[in-house]
């Protein structure tokens, strides 16, 4: 591990020499305010991608291609930290869900027929977890209908120190509350981050990952830690821990997927309040680097970015001010591409924003105060050109 003053050094020599490539064309959603969570859908049925986001504790919908304003949601203290968007009722329309750290509470908030007149009804799904720093969407079960994923991070509260799955109610519009599923229980101290979700042991079940950041906040003194829960046969019932080789100081995102192509589902990970990115490889966990410069890389993102069947990833690192990608050889080995030299992120998203099949990276920044998109201008197949 680097000492401050190397962190320093490598922080000033990063800012000195990163240029962005030139390709990714910076797309203005909305500027002005600390933005830490943003998504994309067609909320308005139209055809073509728009963008929900927090900041200033107002939810407001981005209609494209103008990105028109429409207040969803300003209630007192609905200040979220994160988001998540699908179709939660049923009606085929995305809904968008957000949570607040703490005193935790995640809301969803209804699309109505008429997305952009006005607000949308906002319900609770969860008022008792507590330091939820990131939710994600996905089929625990395995009953075909999607669920969500939220920490309860903070070290106190009736969940502390776990982490759960949350079911959709069979009608959600008159549930007080959704029903909740310890999958960590007080087993994930350190505040925890960010959630990843995938069959890391190959057993047919979804696994879930976290990472725990630790640092000055942490009074536990037990954060800096990657680790993954094996999902049990019944996945109402608590999962089994399995931790990864560290420690990691500022651990916070982390994603399973097949890194170096041999059929094996590796994970991929941020330090997002430290430096760098990682893989750990399965089975050994073995680490190696993908970026060892970048300060802050406090979100995450895993996908084929340049249509070659590979799994690449993507980040946005608020200290660095840089947005970046890494492009895969296949074998697990990175190379980095700055595609925006100043743009701070707390979230980041991959997403086919201008629908010509690749995927574009659609970017909530909280120290640069707006939302932004960042068109991919890779084609399937294709490689990035080399800077020289």
């Amino acid at each position: 591990m680097k000492t401050l003053s190397e962190c320093l050094f490598s922080c000033l020599l990063l800012a000195a020499t990163a240029q962005a490539e030139e390709g990714w064309r910076k797309h203005m959603v909305f500027e002005g305010e600390h933005a830490n969570v943003a998504v994309a859908a067609d909320f308005t049925g139209d055809g073509l991608v728009d963008v929900i986001a927090n900041s200033g504790g107002k939810t407001r919908l981005f209609a494209a291609p103008d990105w028109n304003i429409t207040l969803l949601d300003e209630t007192p203290g609905h200040n979220f930290i994160h988001g998540e968007s699908w179709d939660i009722d049923g009606d085929g329309d995305a809904d968008f869900v957000g949570a607040r750290y703490s005193p935790g509470l995640i809301v969803w908030l209804e699309c109505p027929d008429q997305p952009t007149a006005g607000p949308w009804k906002a319900r609770i799904v969860d008022d008792q977890l507590n330091g939820i720093h990131g939710v994600l969407k996905g089929d625990v079960d395995g009953d075909g209908k999607l669920d969500l994923l939220a920490n309860s991070g903070q070290p106190t509260g009736p969940f502390a120190n776990s982490a759960a799955w949350l079911k959709v109610p069979a009608d959600p519009h008159s549930a007080e509350r959704w029903e909740r599923h310890i999958f960590s229980r007080s087993d994930s101290p350190g505040l925890s981050h960010y959630l990843g979700f995938g069959d890391i042991n190959g057993d047919g079940r979804p696994d879930i990952a976290m990472g725990s950041k630790g640092g000055p906040q942490d009074e536990s003194g037990l954060g800096e830690w990657f680790a993954w829960w094996e999902a049990p046969a019944d996945p109402t019932q608590v999962f089994k821990k399995h931790a990864l080789p560290g420690p990691h100081p500022g651990a916070t995102n982390i994603h399973p997927a097949d890194i170096n192509g041999d059929g094996k589902i590796d994970l991929l990970a941020s330090r997002g309040h430290g430096q760098g990115l990682i893989w750990f490889e399965n089975p050994t966990w073995k680490i190696h680097d993908v970026n060892t410069d970048l300060l802050s890389p406090h979100c995450l993102q895993v996908a084929d970015f340049d249509g070659d069947g590979d799994m690449d990833a993507a980040t946005c690192a608020y200290d660095s001010r840089a947005a970046a990608w890494f492009e895969n050889d296949g074998s697990g080995k990175f190379t980095t591409h700055v595609i925006d030299a100043d743009q701070c992120a707390y979230d980041i998203r991959a997403v086919d924003m201008d629908g010509d099949s690749d995927l574009d990276l659609l970017i909530a920044g909280q120290l640069s105060k707006n939302v932004v998109w960042l068109e991919n201008p890779l084609k399937s197949g294709s490689k990035t050109k080399k800077s020289p």
